[in-house]
């Protein structure tokens, strides 16, 4: 390797891309070629980074098998940070077992980090939880280097908090913060900041006896743990109570009906306005009434083990079992596109087919909610067809945390 692709590499290490495309800018060997691509993608030009990388990889071919394989991984931590959440990631793995096998222990546990964070932005919980224990567990810690480190506590982090451990996630960030300072890469710094961040704004509110709490992540931990209370999620969509949890996600209007009992407790629902709040109409009629019979009937089946719900002369009353008092944990904004408007919020630019993969819906519906959206002013698009990205202007004041997508949000 020659003096002037070394100095390239080791500029990108440290994060100055500026620094590496001085050196490698008018040479198109694949070396150089590879590194051009990681310096335009942290300089955030992901579509070019993307391209070099592609000729990079054709220029290596198949007689250098170690190259080509690193540039297979550069090109996968680019597809991730455009969002192209649709590719195979047999071919990362199968790169990072490469470098394994050639001690290239670096790169392959930054291949297996990237298809972690791919898992975790899809709301995998899961499976990125397993793929980064195997990424940890692949290599000593004693021997990467800090930015990696780095790297894998943020995302360690990131699933604890998605999965509401909060003391985890506090020394995962701490362990970070170390890393990140000795790495002294500014962007890695900002990460790490911004993460923190999350620690201490408002996740969620909490609405019981008529009264609204602001509470931060710690805050929802406590309150779902709390053996005194059942807890109606108006942001996983289900019903909590001690050891107890009965989803709701597919049964929306079982869950309307539950979230305003909860609201009422400990009075009654009217029955005209729970006919109004559910079924959305301001005129009802006795099929509305006989509708909503049949609903609360199967609401009763469905919540036996957690509470009863008893007919009283104006409507029905949720009684829990146990004593328990009643909270419900809304989100910090409400609406039916919650979900998608927290994805949205992380500033990146999505395309239809990805926000479809991450929220477990199909494109057509993903493109209906975001037409609402973009009538309401609060995302826009940019470019055209398969081309077409959203964006959303980053939420200030409080995390979108327990909105995101989450396959397994109590494991």
């Amino acid at each position: 390797m020659d003096s002037l692709i070394s100095a390239a590499a080791r500029a990108l290490a440290a994060g100055d891309a500026l620094a590496a495309l001085q050196r490698v800018a008018l040479r198109d060997d694949p070396s150089a070629l590879a590194l051009r691509g990681i310096a335009m993608a942290q300089l955030g030009e992901h579509p070019r980074a993307r391209e070099l990388l592609r000729r990079a990889a054709r220029g290596f071919g198949a007689h250098e098998p170690v190259a080509r394989a690193r540039c297979v991984v550069a090109e996968a931590e680019v597809a991730l940070a455009l969002r192209d959440l649709g590719g195979p990631t047999h071919a990362l793995l199968t790169a990072a077992a490469l470098l394994q096998a050639h001690g290239d222990t670096a790169n392959a546990l930054q291949a297996r980090l990237v298809a972690a964070r791919k898992l975790i932005l899809l709301g995998q919980l899961d499976a990125a939880s397993a793929a980064l224990e195997s990424a940890q567990a692949a290599d000593p810690a004693t021997r990467r280097p800090p930015s990696l480190v780095a790297v894998a506590e943020l995302a360690a982090a990131e699933l604890a908090l998605r999965s509401l451990h909060i003391g985890a996630a506090r020394t995962a960030l701490q362990r970070a913060q170390q890393a990140a300072a000795q790495s002294g890469v500014p962007a890695l710094l900002a990460e790490v900041a911004q993460a923190h961040a999350l620690l201490h704004q408002p996740a969620a509110r909490r609405l019981a006896h008529g009264a609204e709490q602001m509470l931060r992540l710690d805050g929802v931990a406590a309150l779902r743990a709390s053996p005194t209370l059942m807890v109606v999620d108006a942001c996983r969509h289900g019903v909590r109570a001690g050891d107890t949890w009965q989803p709701l996600a597919r049964r929306p209007v079982l869950f309307a009906l539950v979230r305003a009992l909860a609201e009422a407790w400990p009075g009654d629902a009217d029955r005209d306005a729970l006919i109004a709040t559910v079924f959305r109409t301001r005129h009802p009629d006795d099929t509305h009434r006989a509708r909503l019979r049949v609903e609360i009937g199967r609401l009763r089946a469905l919540m036996a083990p957690l509470a009863g719900v008893q007919a009283t002369p104006r409507g029905f009353v949720l009684q829990p079992l146990g004593g328990r008092d009643v909270a419900v944990l809304a989100p910090p904004v409400e609406g039916e596109q919650g979900a998608l408007v927290a994805l949205l919020a992380d500033g990146a630019a999505w395309s239809t087919s990805a926000l479809a993969l991450a929220l477990g819906d199909s494109q057509r519906t993903v493109q209906r909610a975001l037409a609402d959206l973009e009538a309401a002013g609060r995302v826009r698009a940019i470019g055209q067809a398969r081309a077409r990205r959203w964006l959303a202007a980053p939420l200030v004041g409080f995390t979108t945390i327990l909105l995101l997508p989450a396959a397994q949000p109590f494991a």
